[in-house]
C-alpha cells in the first residue's frame, strides 16, 4: 500500500522540515508556497539543544553549519559605542544568547528545499483557497483554480496562517501580540561589522538598534525593536511599515540615523509585530498545524525555529508509528510538543518584559529567581523527548 497523500503549506522551515520526514517515512508530499518562490534572507535564526539533534538525525549537521552566519558572539554597548556585556557563541555549550548553529531563516529554508526537492512536490506563488474534509480525505481547492484532494493537510505557513483562519477561526482568537516590533533588513557593512554582533538598546524608552555580520562581509544585517502596543499595520504594506520604523525610531542614537539612512534602498525589509499564537488544540480532523501557525513563540524566545524543526519531526513521526491514523498521530504530535511549546512561549514573554521601558519613575527591576530560570531555560532548550521513529515504526508494522 502507498503512504498518504500529504498536502503542506508553507516552504519556509516548518514546511520543508515535515516534508523531510513525512517523505522518510513513505508519504507523498506535496509543499504549496503562496511566495514565487523562496524567500532568501531574513533575520538570523537559532537551532539550540534538542533542535540540533533534529537537524543531526535529517543528516543535515554539515550542510547547516556550512551556511552559518559564523557570529563570534554579542556586544552590548552604550550610546557611545562602548562596550557593556559580552557573549560569546560557545557560551553554554554553544546554546547561549548567541547559538554556535546561527543561520539565516532563508540560508535555512534553502538548505532544507535541497535536501527535498527531489522527492518531494513543490508548487510555488499558488495557496489553499478552499477546503473541505469528511472522515477519509480533504478535498483542495487552490487559488490558481486547481482541485485536489489529499489525505492529510499540515498548516506551516506562519503566524499569519490563512490556513488556521480558514479551519480554526479568526486570527483574533489564538495571535496575542506582546506589544512590541521588530525590523531588519540588510545595508552596506559601511560600519566595519566583522563577526561580532551589536545591540543597541535604550532603557528609558524601551527602543533598541543593531547590527550583525553576514557572510558576505560586503553587507550587515540591521535590527530594530520599539514598543508598539497599538501596532496595526498591515504585514503586507511595506510602505507603511517604513513610515512607522522611521516615525518610532526618531530621535534614537547610537548609529541609528546611519543605518535608517538605507532604509529605502534595502532589497529585504521585514517588519512585524512580536506575537505569540496560543491554541487548546492543533488539529482539527485531517488538518493540523505546524511551527508559527500553531504555536509561534515569538523572534524574542530566539526559539522559533527549533520548535519548527522539533515539531517536523515528532508530528511526522507520530503519524507514521500511528500507522498514519490522524486522531491519534496528532494526538501524540501534541502530547510531546505541549510543554515543550509553553516553555519557549513563556521565555519570549520574559524577554519582552525586560525590553519594557523603565520609564524615569519605574522601580528597580526584583532580582529573578535563578534556580527557576535555569529550570525554565532548559525546558525551553532539551525539554522534549526526540523517540526513535525508525524503531517505532518497524515494530508497529
Amino acid at each position: 500500500m502507498s503512504g498518504p497523500r500529504v498536502l503542506v503549506a508553507g516552504a519556509s522551515i516548518a514546511g520543508p522540515s515535515a516534508a523531510h520526514w513525512l517523505r522518510r517515512w513513505g508519504a507523498e508530499v506535496t509543499v504549496v508556497e503562496r511566495a514565487p518562490g523562496l524567500r532568501p534572507g531574513g533575520q538570523a535564526v537559532d537551532a539550540r539543544g534538542v533542535a540540533k539533534e533534529a537537524i543531526r538525525r535529517m543528516g543535515l549537521d554539515p550542510a547547516v553549519r556550512a551556511a552559518r552566519t559564523d557570529t563570534a558572539g554579542a556586544y552590548t554597548v552604550d550610546v557611545a559605542g562602548n562596550v557593556l556585556e559580552t557573549f560569546r557563541a560557545d557560551d553554554d555549550g554553544g546554546d547561549g544568547y548567541i547559538a554556535d548553529i546561527e543561520i539565516l531563516r532563508g540560508d535555512l529554508s534553502q538548505v532544507l528545499y535541497d535536501n527535498t526537492r527531489d522527492g518531494v512536490e513543490y508548487v510555488f506563488d499558488d495557496r489553499i483557497a478552499e477546503l473541505s474534509q469528511d472522515a477519509d480525505e480533504v478535498d483542495v481547492t487552490f487559488a490558481s483554480g486547481g482541485r485536489r484532494r489529499f489525505d492529510l493537510v499540515v498548516g506551516a505557513d506562519g503566524l499569519h496562517s490563512g490556513l488556521r483562519s480558514m479551519v480554526f477561526g479568526p486570527r483574533e482568537r489564538f495571535v496575542r501580540h506582546l506589544g512590541l516590533a521588530l525590523a531588519f533588513y540588510t545595508v552596506p557593512n559601511e560600519f566595519e561589522v566583522d563577526r561580532w554582533m551589536i545591540d543597541y538598546q535604550d532603557q528609558g524608552s524601551g527602543r533598541s538598534s543593531g547590527l550583525r555580520p553576514l557572510r558576505d562581509a560586503t553587507r550587515a544585517m540591521a535590527m530594530f525593536s520599539f514598543p508598539a502596543p497599538d501596532f496595526d499595520v498591515d504585514h503586507r504594506d511595506v510602505s507603511a511599515q517604513k513610515s512607522l520604523l522611521r516615525e518610532r525610531m526618531a530621535g534614537l542614537g547610537w548609529l541609528t540615523p546611519r543605518i535608517l539612512a538605507h532604509l529605502d534602498d534595502t532589497p529585504d525589509f521585514y517588519l512585524d509585530q512580536v506575537a505569540q499564537v496560543v491554541m487548546d488544540r492543533w488539529s482539527s480532523g485531517r488538518v493540523v498545524l505546524l511551527g508559527d501557525s500553531a504555536f509561534s513563540s515569538s523572534p524574542m524566545s530566539g526559539q522559533g525555529t527549533g520548535l519548527a524543526l522539533v515539531g517536523a519531526y515528532l508530528l511526522a513521526g507520530e503519524l507514521a508509528a500511528a500507522d498514519w491514523d490522524p486522531e491519534a498521530g496528532f494526538a501524540g504530535y501534541e502530547r510531546r510538543m505541549r510543554s515543550f511549546v509553553e516553555a519557549n512561549q513563556e521565555i519570549g514573554r520574559m524577554h519582552v518584559h525586560l525590553r519594557d521601558a523603565a520609564g524615569p519613575d519605574a522601580e528597580p527591576r526584583p532580582e529573578p529567581d535563578m534556580e527557576a530560570l535555569t529550570e525554565l531555560i532548559e525546558r525551553a532548550v532539551n525539554g522534549v523527548e526526540l523517540p526513535d521513529y525508525a524503531t517505532l515504526i518497524t515494530s508497529s508494522s
